[in-house]
């Protein structure tokens, strides 16, 4: 195996456009594979890094999480997959073995602290131009044709499911239907609130389906997102630019406020009033990232007295090895709904249209399409 190349999208600079142009990928090593990318989703937090909003990993960087492709080669001592099998990319490598692993939290693998840094999980790089080295987000770097990624970043999965709706389960997905199913263990007759509606809220809305929450009430301030939350389950939409949450979800509960609320935004203004929502012995799941300088005042005797509770989410809370197996399958039974959740395609030239129109919110979730077979 020798060096090859790949065309890919860098971040040299946070708040520019990303650069569309050709690196050279070395080969995989001792437990790594190279993957084809067929199919990357445009997430927020993607768009939070090429913002600078989130400011890791470090610059030049390939941005990218959420993705699927097919795998080309694999290095010495891989047992997970061979040539041509279809994977989910997972940006939490999960070891099995580490602490939060054997305490049954892969989601939080002490293998991430490596992948954080934008490097391989042995310290060293794959892409490279010329002399300078290129990060790769989380260690998956999707927004590129090519890729290397440690074993322990993938999930096998079934040759029959379209790479966009495997790349889809790798992020959003997992993330909101994992808070409702892992983090918060909705109950049965509950009420639920979410506070944005995009690719994560709109999950999160799936997972309150398959918890039977009975009142699901999404917020937003754009009318398409909610009319899409409620043709995914919503029992309510509130616009919070025309009518106040709080008056509106005490008449829903008969002024109790919700069993469960879900913060999908990432700012301090909506997560505080995702927890103004709750009910007395409520739950807030907070799943946005937000900004580094972020804070949440919150009055302190409320937390022991009316018992609320703060819970934050990565990664879904689960299993990530398991859990996007199972979204895979209720795709395929017909108990979610993923397809729906694709706003728009784009090549990965047209890359940078794409963050465009997320960010001027027109796209629940665009998916980069590459061109090409495995």
């Amino acid at each position: 195996m020798r060096k090859m190349k790949t065309k890919a999208a860098v971040l040299y600079e946070y708040g520019k456009p990303l650069v569309i142009e050709e690196l050279e990928l070395s080969p995989p090593r001792e437990q790594e594979v190279l993957v084809k990318n067929m199919a990357a989703g445009l997430c927020h937090t993607d768009l939070s890094v090429v913002n600078g909003v989130i400011r890791m990993p470090p610059l030049p960087c390939i941005p990218g999480h959420e993705g699927a492709g097919i795998v080309q080669e694999v290095g010495p001592g891989v047992t997970k997959v061979k040539p041509g099998d279809h994977v989910i990319l997972m940006w939490v490598p999960v070891c099995g073995g580490c602490y939060y692993c054997l305490h049954d939290q892969p989601y939080l693998c002490e293998q991430k602290d490596k992948t954080r840094s934008g490097t391989m999980l042995d310290g060293t790089f794959r892409l490279q131009k010329g002399d300078l080295k290129i990060h790769s987000m989380l260690g998956v770097g999707c927004f590129s044709e090519f890729n290397v990624v440690s074993e322990k970043s993938i999930v096998p999965i079934n040759n029959d499911f379209p790479f966009e709706v495997a790349a889809l389960v790798g992020c959003g997905v997992i993330t909101g239907v994992g808070a409702v199913l892992n983090k918060a263990k909705v109950k049965p007759g509950s009420s639920v609130a979410v506070i944005g509606v995009g690719g994560v809220g709109l999950n999160v809305i799936q997972g309150a389906l398959l918890a039977n929450a009975t009142k699901i009430i999404a917020i937003d301030i754009l009318d398409r997102k909610l009319e899409l939350a409620r043709s995914f389950g919503a029992s309510h939409a509130l616009n919070s630019s025309r009518e106040d949450p709080y008056k509106k979800i005490m008449e829903i509960t008969e002024n109790r406020g919700v069993d469960y609320s879900f913060e999908a935004i990432g700012k301090a203004e909506t997560t505080l009033l995702a927890y103004n929502l709750l009910r007395r012995g409520g739950s807030l799941v907070i799943m946005g990232v937000a900004e580094m300088e972020a804070k949440l005042n919150l009055p302190l005797y409320e937390i022991p007295l009316l018992e609320k509770n703060i819970l934050g989410c990565n990664y879904g809370s689960g299993d990530p090895r398991l859990d996007l197996l199972m979204l895979l399958d209720l795709y395929k039974a017909g108990r979610i709904r993923l397809d729906e959740l694709i706003t728009k395609r784009y090549s990965l030239d047209e890359i940078n249209i794409g963050f465009q129109e997320l960010e001027a919110g027109q796209n629940i979730r665009g998916m980069i399409i590459f061109s090409g077979k495995g």
